[in-house]
């Protein structure tokens, strides 16, 4: 077993003591990546040299003692976050040449702490897709199974973890892009409250509803992450100005007296049955920690979708209106006109997806409509964010699945854009209401597929799910369990 198989905890302590460098560690990782990306395609581009780089950098930081939790820790970053120097596509042909001239804030703290960036993970193109299937570079596969989707859009992030490519990597979180892959690939992945980690230099695909977050191999590796990366941001004006607690603290394995809600909109007709086979025996084991279950409604969830596919798309056809061919990105070639380049330009540049989502958005919003569709789906999200803050006057965290089935075959939901959109049916409300969440591993399929628990909190209490999630994780062994690849 290599040096890449560990957690940033367990490594902390190796790199430290001088057990083990920096150097040897990113060369371990660097390795895995080299046999076995041709089949996972977990990576849009690699940074070998420019980890090594920084790998002994961290070294000579830790000899001097100046040490910090990410200190020599090989990272992967979703190709949605601009890094200074580093080709940032988006999956997309659109930004196939780009090279931002600045780090997103989360890049930036994480190279504060002396991280080592290995390389920029494959996604769904701009964010948008639910399976990874969506690439300008080809769909990223599930490790535990490559004939099948690792989720998305962070579909790399959370194979790359996965598959031991790197030792956590860091994901976007729109209607549950950390969530869901991290369920799907049987990992840890946390969407915090939204404001709490700074969205500055994350190309947007939503902004209201987009948020940054750690992907990992553990809970505790997730505590870690989310310490570095929290903190208001003047240069994001949604970022909030509060108080950061140390995460690692609030582990403390004890959730007696904890209330754990129930929604029964949650437990649905159609839901595969070793998924609720597992998120049941889940619910059991925590109640037999001495948490205490409370059935609850959130009877708005039924309109999540809905309503996720109004606001979602047309925040994206505002945002996504700069790549037009003109300062960077893609431009198409030989045309004189100013209006046939802009057309040409975004006709070649977006895929099938996109250009879905941008159509939808551009509908919703324009004169006529907006009323019927944008204005309406504002009101109704607000009526999904007043359910939870009704069902927290009765509990402190609430319990559900991530995903209504493991993970499905590569193609089989391509040409059925609902049948997909489905697959965040669980995940999207919370997106919806700016709340923290968690998917941590809770069991398998008949099939060995691995299968997700969803942990949602209140506002700005990512400690109390961040326990909950702990304290479950180790009174089973589910997260220890590895694929064979």
């Amino acid at each position: 077993m290599g040096l890449e198989n560990l957690t940033i905890h367990e490594l902390r302590s190796k790199l430290d003591s001088k057990e083990v460098s920096s150097v040897e560690l990113t060369r371990d990782v660097l390795n895995r990546i080299k046999v076995t990306d041709g089949e996972i395609n977990s990576f849009v581009s690699l940074t070998a040299d420019e980890a090594m780089l920084a790998a002994e950098a961290a070294d000579k930081r830790i000899a001097s003692g100046d040490i910090a939790p990410l200190t020599g820790i090989p990272i992967a970053v979703k190709d949605i976050f601009c890094t200074k120097g580093l080709l940032t596509t988006c999956s997309s042909k659109m930004l196939s040449n780009f090279i931002p001239p600045y780090d997103a804030t989360s890049v930036a703290k994480i190279k504060e702490e002396g991280a080592v960036i290995v390389g920029k993970t494959n996604m769904d193109e701009f964010a948008m897709g639910s399976s990874t299937e969506t690439s300008f570079y080809g769909p990223t596969k599930n490790p535990w199974d490559t004939s099948r989707i690792p989720g998305g859009s962070s579909g790399g992030s959370a194979s790359s973890v996965a598959a031991d490519q790197c030792i956590a990597s860091l994901g976007t979180d729109t209607g549950g892009s950390i969530r869901q892959p991290a369920a799907l690939c049987g990992m840890v992945g946390m969407k915090p409250t939204y404001g709490r980690v700074s969205r500055y230099g994350v190309v947007a695909f939503a902004s209201s509803l987009d948020q940054v977050g750690p992907m990992t191999k553990d809970v505790e590796d997730a505590a870690i992450l989310l310490g570095a990366l929290s903190g208001h941001d003047p240069l994001d004006s949604t970022s909030i100005n509060c108080e950061v607690p140390d995460y690692r603290e609030m582990l403390t394995g004890d959730i007696k007296g904890l209330k754990i809600g129930i929604p029964k909109e949650y437990f649905i007709d159609g839901m595969d049955e070793d998924v609720s086979r597992s998120v049941t025996k889940s619910i059991e084991d925590m109640a037999a920690l001495g948490a205490e279950v409370v059935d609850i409604s959130l009877p708005h969830t039924e309109y999540a979708v809905a309503v996720y596919y109004i606001i979602a798309p047309a925040e994206a056809s505002s945002n996504l209106a700069r790549f037009d061919g003109v300062k960077y990105g893609h431009r198409a070639e030989g045309l004189t006109e100013l209006i046939e380049m802009y057309k040409k330009t975004r006709a070649q540049g977006f895929g099938d997806e996109v250009k879905r989502r941008i159509m939808l958005g551009t509908y919703a919003l324009s004169s006529g409509y907006y009323d019927a569709y944008y204005l309406k789906a504002q009101k109704v999200r607000s009526l999904i964010s007043d359910d939870f803050k009704k069902a927290f006057e009765r509990c402190d965290i609430i319990v559900t699945p991530t995903v209504p089935s493991p993970a499905f075959k590569i193609g089989e939901k391509s040409a059925d854009p609902l049948q997909m959109y489905l697959s965040d049916i669980f995940t999207i409300s919370c997106n919806l209401a700016g709340l923290p969440g968690i998917s941590v591993p809770c069991g398998f399929s008949e099939g060995g597929l691995p299968i997700g628990l969803q942990i949602l909190g209140k506002h700005f209490e990512e400690g109390t799910v961040l326990k909950a999630a702990h304290a479950y994780e180790q009174a089973t062994d589910w997260h220890k369990r590895k694929p064979k690849f």
